[in-house]
């Protein structure tokens, strides 16, 4: 069966995603159409140049993550001790600057000869969409179709710098910065705006096929409430606050029967040292979640139901 789907973000704990994907890849579906804001728009876009979920997993269950966490020494030039998170912070507005994250995903992409958006689409339209937030202008982009409103040619535009924009968590990562007529925009992870983007393939009417949303349900404590009080761990609870429940509770029961809910087992997202065991432990609990949404999902009866 054809299926559009949508992949909510969720740093390292998009592994569990995954393991959605292979289950439904498994019972025979296939994906027309992608969508995912921050680690779900890797995994969409990855998709959608190509790769399947068994092949995928193989890649990211062997991955290092921390190799993504380009660690910069600023001790020549600062002649007084700050902590270096503090000096990123200042001087990027992000710790880490995501550019191996851009660069590993762009070889990925160059292996399937899928690497700017002309490369996946037909017609001018692209099958991927991905989430990102300005922040200059307060506005949610979905990527490619916005970047016209900068004067960028949609279809020219690299994937992967699509997806280094919408992984870009603030502070942890540097912002994106977009250039255009002479003003500058601050581009950061879509979640911010929408991290669960379950609307964006619904049609008027009778959809031809469903949409399936793969979203990561989360039941850690915060940083704070476990005595880490350093501003990076901070910082990162704001965020997590804004991302896990502001949209949460927009979430319609017409959205939550074609979702499939995938536990995190206590993962955080931005554990970039996630060992390969816990890695296997969020890929199956994806894989379990999507074989027991399947044995309860009805296409005529959410039909009947909703629309």
């Amino acid at each position: 069966m054809k299926i559009d789907a949508v992949f909510e973000g969720g740093g390292v704990k998009g592994i569990g995603l995954l393991g959605a994907v292979c289950c439904l890849e498994d019972r025979g579906y296939e994906i027309q159409n992608y969508a995912g804001s921050s680690a779900g728009a890797m995994i969409a876009a990855l998709l959608a140049a190509g790769y399947k979920g068994n092949e995928l997993s193989k890649i990211i269950l062997n991955m290092d993550y921390e190799v993504f966490l380009d660690k910069k020494k600023f001790k020549d030039f600062m002649p007084i001790y700050i902590p270096e998170n503090i000096i990123r912070l200042l001087k990027d507005k992000g710790i880490y600057s995501g550019d191996p994250i851009e660069e590993y995903l762009k070889q990925l992409l160059i292996k399937k000869g899928k690497v700017k958006f002309k490369h996946i689409s037909v017609n001018g339209k692209s099958p991927l969409k991905i989430i990102a937030s300005d922040i200059t202008k307060g506005d949610m982009l979905i990527l490619p179709d916005d970047l016209v409103k900068y004067d960028i040619d949609p279809m020219e535009f690299e994937i992967s710098k699509a997806v280094r924009m919408s992984i870009s968590i603030p502070f942890f990562f540097k912002p994106v910065k977009i250039k255009y007529n002479d003003e500058i925009s601050y581009v950061v992870d879509g979640g911010i705006l929408s991290n669960y983007p379950i609307w964006i393939f619904d049609v008027q009417g009778t959809p031809r096929w469903p949409t399936f949303g793969m979203k990561l349900v989360d039941e850690n404590k915060s940083y704070t409430s476990r005595k880490r009080t350093d501003i990076v761990s901070y910082s990162l609870d704001i965020i997590s606050a804004m991302l896990n429940k502001n949209e949460e509770i927009y979430v319609k029961d017409k959205d939550w029967v074609r979702t499939i809910s995938i536990p995190t087992l206590g993962v955080e997202t931005t554990d970039f040292s996630l060992k390969k065991e816990k890695a296997l432990q969020l890929f199956e609990a994806g894989y379990k979640s999507a074989e027991k949404f399947l044995g309860n999902w009805n296409f005529q009866k959410y039909k009947n139901d909703y629309r």
